[in-house]
């Protein structure tokens, strides 16, 4: 089951639902009310990644201690440095008779699936865009907001602009 802490983190996505960094009271508070959860929980999964930045850790090795021998976590943001404080990317870690798997690329493991799923996103995004008998790409959408790159020739999308310097080139032309 999905474990609902309450944290105040009604400020803790981006607009486009994706996790975004929070003060490190936030993760303390966080940690603070997970370490019951953790110790009473015979499997942990973790998911807690933000895109282009380090993973946040929310399992600490005082948690995963507090363990009962034989638990598993499974940390799905190994390859961006992992929610638990244990975690090596691409191994399985064993820590107190707790194993702490930290899988890098889990779609590739399972290929036929993860393509399913991935088409069956881009059909549905296609479908989306397409009304009344045409593509429509409207800014108001957030979901084409959040995913548009590119318009009439510019870059638009503003996490794209960040990492491409665009904002300060135009500022340093104005």
């Amino acid at each position: 089951k999905f474990v609902a802490l309450d944290l105040g983190a009604d400020e803790s996505e981006d607009t486009g639902g994706y996790a975004k960094q929070m003060s490190e009271d936030f993760y303390d508070r966080q940690r603070e009310l997970m370490t019951q959860v953790v110790r009473d929980s015979d499997v942990v999964i973790t998911t807690a990644a933000i895109p282009g930045r380090q993973a946040p850790v929310l399992v600490t090795t005082d948690m995963v201690e507090g363990m009962l021998p034989g638990s598993v976590i499974v940390d799905l943001a190994a390859a961006r440095g992992g929610n638990c404080e244990l975690t090596q990317s691409g191994s399985c870690v064993l820590h107190g008779g707790v194993s702490i798997l930290g899988p890098e690329n889990l779609p590739a493991s399972i290929p036929h699936h993860a393509s399913e799923m991935f088409s069956r996103n881009i059909a549905t995004f296609v479908e989306h865009l397409y009304r009344d008998g045409h593509f429509s790409v409207e800014d108001e959408d957030e979901i084409v907001r959040e995913t548009l790159v590119t318009s009439q020739g510019q870059v638009v999308h503003p996490a794209v602009r960040a990492l491409l310097n665009l904002e300060k080139q135009e500022s340093d032309e104005a």
